[in-house]
């Protein structure tokens, strides 16, 4: 009896984790990992530049159906609601890889598909993706840094109550 009592605990606590496993490398509560990212204006985008905001990041695929799902949520119910706010940012990152590479075309695809209007940018070689998430975890997935340029909240997949948790955090910050 005892021997099925500790393979059932084992087993739910294997089910929990892998549940848990969403892919992340970071964890909420710390510093988030500073980055260089070259825009498509030629810009450059470095992530400790903007500590002090409330700063939440999209990774995203054209490929990705879930992500195009989710990004009209993002422009109506973030984005138009925060754009003119100077202490909220908001960029999409699209994951580049050797296989399957995001370039102008594929961009210009999601922009068309999703009519988002916020800043969507090529992580070449998933370089940035690589520094919060697993190498092979896959998108969407959304990051919210705080002020202090700690990791807030994290998302995986589009559920509608977790981006309406994640909505509150993002009001809550900027408040």
């Amino acid at each position: 009896m005892i021997k099925y009592i500790l393979l059932i605990f084992c087993f739910s606590t294997i089910s929990i984790a892998q549940q848990d496993d969403r892919g992340y490398i970071i964890k909420t509560g710390q510093l988030a990992p500073d980055f260089n990212l070259k825009q498509s204006d030629g810009t450059i985008f470095r992530l400790s530049d903007h500590i002090g905001k409330v700063i939440m990041l999209q990774f995203t695929a054209s490929w990705c159906s879930v992500c195009l799902k989710e990004m009209p949520y993002i422009e109506n119910e973030i984005w138009q609601i925060h754009k003119s706010n100077e202490d909220f940012v908001l960029i999409a990152l699209a994951k580049d890889t050797k296989k399957r590479q995001q370039g102008d075309n594929e961009i210009s695809f999601m922009r068309e598909k999703t009519q988002v209007t916020y800043a969507i940018e090529r992580d070449i070689d998933s370089q940035i993706f690589q520094l919060f998430a697993k190498e092979k975890a896959g998108v969407t997935r959304n990051i919210i840094i705080n002020q202090k340029g700690e990791i807030e909240f994290l998302t995986r997949l589009f559920d509608k109550k977790e981006f309406d948790e994640m909505k509150s955090i993002i009001k809550y910050l900027l408040n």
